[in-house]
C-alpha cells in the first residue's frame, strides 16, 4: 500500500501566498552568480518563487523582493524575460508580447 504524497508548497516572494511548487515560477541564482528562470525546478542554487501574476512581478521588482530573496542584483534582462511569462489577471491567459 502506497500513500499519496502531498505536492510541495512554496511561497511567492511578492504576495506571500503559498501554492503548489509546480504552479509557481522559480528563479534561481546558481553558484557562479548567474540568475535565470528555472522551468524544471531542479537547477541547483538559491531559488525564489513568483506566482506569475503581473501585479506580483511589478511589486517584486519595485520593492526589490526578488533581489533580496536571491541575495543578488536581478539583471534587467531577466525582468524582461519574466514579463513574457506573467499571467494577465483579467482573463487568466498568458500574455503574448
Amino acid at each position: 500500500m502506497s500513500e499519496k504524497r502531498r505536492a510541495p508548497l512554496r511561497t511567492c516572494v511578492s504576495c506571500r501566498e503559498s501554492s503548489e511548487k509546480k504552479s509557481l515560477l522559480r528563479i534561481v541564482r546558481s553558484a557562479n552568480g548567474r540568475v535565470s528562470i528555472d522551468p524544471s525546478g531542479k537547477i541547483p542554487g538559491r531559488g525564489a518563487y513568483l506566482c506569475g501574476s503581473r501585479k506580483c512581478l511589478a511589486l517584486a521588482v519595485k520593492a526589490n523582493k526578488l533581489g533580496r530573496a536571491l541575495r543578488c542584483d536581478v539583471p534587467q534582462s531577466l525582468i524582461l524575460e519574466l514579463e513574457s511569462h506573467v499571467v494577465d489577471e483579467r482573463n487568466g491567459n498568458e500574455e503574448k508580447q
